[in-house]
């Protein structure tokens, strides 16, 4: 049984903005405080008990605007219903939104600056949507490269994930609109995330995983999320440990704590400190009223529970009409704004442009000048162009850009195009599937699940790649019992598989999530492929420069198999430097991949998935109006081979049902430092159109932290942005389990030509301490540090000590 369940959760800050009452950090005064937690009491007093009940589970919302989620409020007391919207690239509903890049190209920028505006456009864009609380950020650390939503969060390091989920929820809050902090805690992978157990070591949780969340509460998250797998043997939202002892007792926090999409597990979970069971009520509803009726939940549970939830829409100013007497007559809710629009497009294409990692640029082949001739553009994202990744990080874009369109407009000469590879394909026709797929494609009802078997006969051994075309749904194709795709998309769902001359048994499962869809399902042939790319070659053969674009398919839901581009991507690539050795790869992808081509090739651009104006500042990119200054987040490895659960099932993907954190606090690149293994690109790692210098690095302890001086100097030519980067060595008086070193600062400067500057970059106590899990407290770091500076985390060319006090 929770411990601290006090009826009216006051918030910790206050501000006014735009009308809001906001909460967000700093200190509420007294008086304010007393008057939220006055009337929130009395709302509470004066429902009924189906009216409390109602508040702590979701329901369908006979208004929809497609919304992920909904709770009804009490309308004969003025309390507004709330809408909740999935949205941590943009606002995923039906309506047109401001389409954001990635999160993991934001926190590629290294630009707090740009996250908290990041913030502002989706929150402005939810508000002018109709929405309430956004089921965004997601925090959690990458982990593997494998993941699924690696693209949908920030980073493998803590510290800048920290930094980067802080500034963003004051952006998002600042507008009006709530923030949900996701996947509390452990949720870094996505296959078996309903089901798996992740055993993680207390200093492990305490060091890596958990800091971004803590940076969320500190900076007045509304509600938390908790995440579909175990954490330590217990289901996250009845996990005890988690929810009441870290977060409300140690953490403080007085916001809400919301299931993942039935992760609801049991009605004890009310007392293990979960507030709301999403999207429906199958434990939080009946079952919970009769627990309360017979006294196995004490009536003050849910009471607390929902003054939590009250609490925070009066810091929103969405009680202003509210009640314990009826609804007031003639008062306003805060006003809606207008969609982002312009500005939401401008904050896009400048997240793009500088969340951008220039990886390769042998002999200066970027940017594409009048020198670099005739162009050849291959891969279908040039024409088509990637947005962003698969599941409820999809957005209905309001402006895209296609990076085809924004060359030709710049490129003095020649521009050639070909797909390179279709995967768009054509109606697996009856001569090789029976029986076959209906010509007009399926028509599903809401919630209504359907699977169509049929056998597919093929005479050609090779790759064959399908679609199956099912928005709003989830698919699922399996061939022969092997999974193809799977899919929880707004756009079509790709997959591959090699099969041999023969029959094949096809089975095609679907179950449509929020409205009536029409399905289609098609299919690309080896011969097509070969003929596709041979058509690539010719183009390539004939100019002067190549230019490929390729991509991944990142989701929810479902982890990648392996880290090679999809749909043998590589093979085109190869091909295409064989005939033109100055070629370019655009990668549009969501996290690490391998390269085996990259010797072969000049220049390697990773845009990652840059929203609707991603088209548009690939091209600024290419072209040197904009100078790529992005640095990797995560490491990229050389091969499988070299990863840290390359070589260990129960580190991942789990055994039994169990996945052991058995990297401790070596979490990505300290892992490559603890073992020696080289990557092929470090953490922190990117290239610019000019060059920097640092020099004279300085570290001198403070009386709250360490703080470090260092020179840089533009050495090039061209204006550009750079990101000093601090890393901290073990501290000599502790003797526990810690990292070679660990990014402990950053900062970003923008330099002219020969244009030199003193960066100060302070490092606080928290970076500093380590968590004693004998004593399960934090120790603070006392001893002697090695201070590094550089550009990666391999590449730290000055160094320094700092005796701690």
């Amino acid at each position: 049984m929770r411990t601290k369940r006090v009826l009216a959760g006051a918030a910790t800050a206050v501000a006014v903005l735009g009308g809001y009452v906001l909460w967000p950090g700093g200190a509420a005064s007294s008086e304010t405080r007393s008057r939220a937690d006055r009337q929130v009491n009395a709302l509470v007093k004066a429902m009924t008990l189906d009216e409390k009940i109602s508040f702590v589970h979701g329901s369908t919302d006979p208004e929809s605007r497609g919304q992920a989620g909904f709770m009804p409020g009490v309308e004969r007391l003025g309390i507004p219903p709330l809408r909740l919207t999935d949205g941590p690239a943009g606002i995923h509903l039906a309506q047109k939104a401001t389409a954001m890049p990635a999160p993991v190209a934001l926190a590629s920028t290294f630009d707090d600056r740009l996250a908290r505006d990041f913030g502002k456009v989706i929150g402005r864009d939810g508000r002018a949507l109709g929405q309430d609380v956004l089921l965004s950020p997601m925090t959690n650390i990458i982990r593997v490269p494998y993941g699924g939503r690696n693209f949908e969060t920030f980073a493998e390091d803590p510290l800048l994930s920290s930094r980067m989920v802080a500034q963003e929820i004051a952006g998002i809050q600042g507008e009006g609109l709530m923030a949900t902090v996701k996947h509390f805690a452990a949720n870094n992978q996505e296959r078996d995330r309903q089901t798996l157990d992740a055993r993680v070591g207390e200093q492990a949780m305490r060091e890596v995983e958990l800091p971004p969340f803590e940076a969320a509460l500190k900076a007045g998250a509304s509600s938390f999320m908790c995440a579909y797998n175990k954490v330590n043997g217990v289901y996250a939202c009845e996990n005890e440990e988690l929810l009441d002892n870290v977060l409300r007792e140690q953490w403080g926090f007085e916001g809400w704590v919301m299931s993942d999409w039935r992760a609801t597990h049991s009605t004890k979970s009310l007392s293990a400190g979960l507030d709301q069971e999403m999207p429906l009520g199958e434990y939080l509803d009946a079952p919970l009223k009769q627990a309360i009726k017979d006294g196995s939940i004490p009536q003050s549970e849910l009471d607390a529970s929902v003054a939590r939830i009250l609490t925070q829409m009066h810091h929103f100013g969405l009680l202003r009409c509210a009640s314990p007497v009826g609804a007031r007559d003639g008062c306003v809710l805060p006003k809606r704004p207008a969609l982002a629009g312009t500005m939401g497009d401008q904050v896009a294409q400048q997240v793009a442009e500088q969340g951008a990692v220039l990886l390769k640029n042998e002999q200066h082949t970027l940017p594409l000048t009048a020198r670099s001739g005739s162009l050849a553009v291959i891969g279908q994202p040039a024409q088509r162009p990637v947005i962003g990744g698969g599941g409820s990080s999809e957005v209905t874009p309001r402006t895209v850009t296609a990076p085809l369109d924004e060359i030709r407009k710049r490129a003095p000469g020649e521009v050639t195009y070909r797909p390179g590879l279709d995967l768009t394909g054509t109606r697996i026709d009856e001569g090789a599937l029976q029986p076959a797929f209906p010509a007009n494609g399926m028509d599903l009802g809401y919630n209504e699940e359907k699977t169509f078997t049929s056998t597919l006969t093929v005479r050609t051994a090779g790759l064959y790649s399908f679609t199956v075309s099912a928005p709003q749904s989830i698919s699922l194709l399996t061939i022969d019992g092997t999974d193809v795709l799977r899919g929880s998309r707004n756009k079509a769902a790709r997959g591959a598989l090699q099969l041999k001359p023969g029959t094949h048994e096809v089975k095609l499962q679907l179950r449509v999530i929020r409205s009536t869809d029409h399905v289609s399902m098609s299919w690309v042939t080896p011969e097509s492929v070969a003929a596709d790319r041979a058509e690539a070659v010719k183009a390539a053969s004939a100019a002067r420069t190549a230019v490929v674009f390729a991509f991944d398919d990142g989701t929810e839901g479902f982890d990648r198999t392996d880290l090679s581009l999809p749909f043998e991507q590589d093979k085109l690539i190869e091909a295409v430097t064989r005939a033109n050795p100055n070629t370019i790869v655009v990668l549009n992808t969501g996290s690490a991949v391998t390269m085996p081509w990259l010797n072969r090739v000049k220049a390697v651009l990773n845009m990652y998935y840059p929203g609707g104006m991603g088209g548009r500042a690939t091209a600024r990119l290419l072209y040197g109006q904009a100078n790529p200054s992005g640095r990797l987040t995560q490491t990229f490895p050389t091969s499988e081979e070299h990863t840290s659960v390359a070589s260990d099932a129960s580190a991942y993907p789990g055994r039994d049902g169990v996945v052991t954190y058995s990297e401790g606090v070596n979490v990505g690149y300290r892992w490559y430092d603890k073992t020696g293994t080289r990557p092929l690109f470090p953490f922190g790692y990117g290239l610019s159109y000019t060059s920097f210098a640092y020099s004279h690095l300085k570290a001198q302890p403070t009386r709250h932290g360490l703080c470090v001086t260092l020179n840089v100097r533009n050495t090039g030519s061209r204006t550009g942005s750079d990101t000093p980067q601090i890393y901290l060595g073990p501290d000599s008086s502790w003797h526990g389990e810690q990292p070679t070193k660990a990014l402990a600062g950053y900062t970003k400067v923008t330099l002219k030509p020969d244009e030199r500057t003193t960066v100060r970059i302070h490092i606080d106590q928290d970076s500093l301490r380590h968590w004693n899990a004998d004593t399960r407290q934090w120790d603070a770091g006392r001893g002697a540090r090695t201070v590094w500076a550089g550009t990666s985390a391999m590449h730290l060319p000055l160094q320094t000590r700092a005796h701690l006090r």
